[in-house]
């Protein structure tokens, strides 16, 4: 079957205007100091990178925030930031993205860190990466303040996500509070989950582990071209839907009214996965928030996918870079997975 033809693709783009998207998790700053290496220093058998460059970049939910901003919705972003340098330079970076309106919704504290990832980066190569965070559940005054924020935002969105990255923000009273406010709203939920609180999310719309997530928590190999293991994988998660991410090969979609599609990968170069899960949360949402089915959002977001990895560090997909894509490719085919 053929399905996103260039036309139907503008439809959804241009519905995706004025929407608004909440996304509720753990919000990163992506820090990347860049130069060159000509020596290894005398005191290690280590590396000496002359830093030539800082910049940083959104990770984590607020990388799904910048994308769905990016397509031209409205964005709330709700999660956690510390009250230091760093929580300062994430609401710097939030103001950035150009599109639709980024309002973030933060709780503070100044006794937790905002979660920062520090990448050393030499001629394009990763020489080493450290990280400063806190991933213990946030406190129970901090999830009362952000499950309020959250009932209030929802209560007028288009779509929800929920980003996980275990650094805390998304324990169960917050997946529920946020998962029942969707329900409320009648309005689509995609999840982005990781494996602390993996089986929290029954009723959502789309939950989206990748191979790793999913076979971890399973116990078990992964079996994607089995449908009768999809279907068990999808009804143990209780989403309408299992869109499970594999890398080179693509996606393959399982939903609750029976039957599985395969959607291959259109990455044409590979230079850094980073950030390429949150590309793939962001296009899900907004598409199904727009009125795409759910093939149609998944096939979507695997076009942005493809267009993400071939960039450096984490970065966010523009509308015109997908109609790009798409009208290279022209229609992309999707096939029942088990063929």
């Amino acid at each position: 079957m053929d399905r996103l033809t260039p036309r139907r693709l503008d439809e959804i783009l241009d519905r995706a205007r004025g929407l608004r998207i909440a996304v509720v998790g753990d919000v990163m700053l992506d820090v990347y100091l860049e130069g060159t290496v000509t020596r290894i220093s005398p005191e290690a058998p280590v590396p000496v990178v002359n830093v030539e460059t800082e910049r940083v970049a959104l990770g984590g939910a607020a990388n799904v925030a910048a994308n769905v901003v990016t397509l031209g919705a409205d964005c709330d972003l709700l999660g956690y930031v510390g009250r230091d340098e760093p929580g300062l330079r994430m609401r710097a970076a939030l103001a950035e993205p150009e599109g639709g309106t980024l309002n973030a919704r933060m709780v503070e504290r100044p006794d937790r860190p905002t979660t920062t990832k520090t990448r050393v980066m030499a001629r394009k190569h990763h020489v080493i990466r450290f990280d400063r965070e806190r991933a213990d559940d946030l406190p129970d005054d901090c999830v009362d303040e952000l499950c309020a924020s959250i009932r209030d935002s929802v209560s007028g969105a288009d779509a929800l996500v929920l980003e996980d990255y275990n650094k805390g923000v998304l324990v169960p009273a917050v997946i529920r509070a946020a998962l029942e406010a969707a329900e409320r709203a009648g309005i689509p939920s995609v999840i982005d989950p990781k494996f602390r609180h993996f089986w929290e999310y029954h009723g959502a719309t789309v939950f989206k582990p990748n191979a790793v997530e999913l076979g971890a928590a399973m116990g078990e190999t992964i079996r994607p071209h089995d449908d009768a293991w999809l279907e068990a994988a999808r009804a143990r998660t209780g989403a309408r839907h299992l869109l499970l991410t594999l890398g080179e090969e693509g996606m393959v979609l399982r939903g609750d009214s029976g039957g599985s599609l395969r959607i291959p990968t259109v990455a044409r170069e590979v230079y850094d996965v980073s950030g390429a899960g949150d590309t793939v949360t962001a296009f899900l949402a907004v598409a199904l928030a727009a009125g795409a089915d759910v093939e149609e959002a998944a096939i979507l977001a695997n076009y942005a996918a493809g267009i993400e990895v071939g960039k450096h560090g984490v970065a966010v997909v523009t509308p015109d870079e997908v109609r790009a894509a798409v009208a290279a490719h022209g229609t992309l085919p999707a096939v029942p997975a088990g063929d």
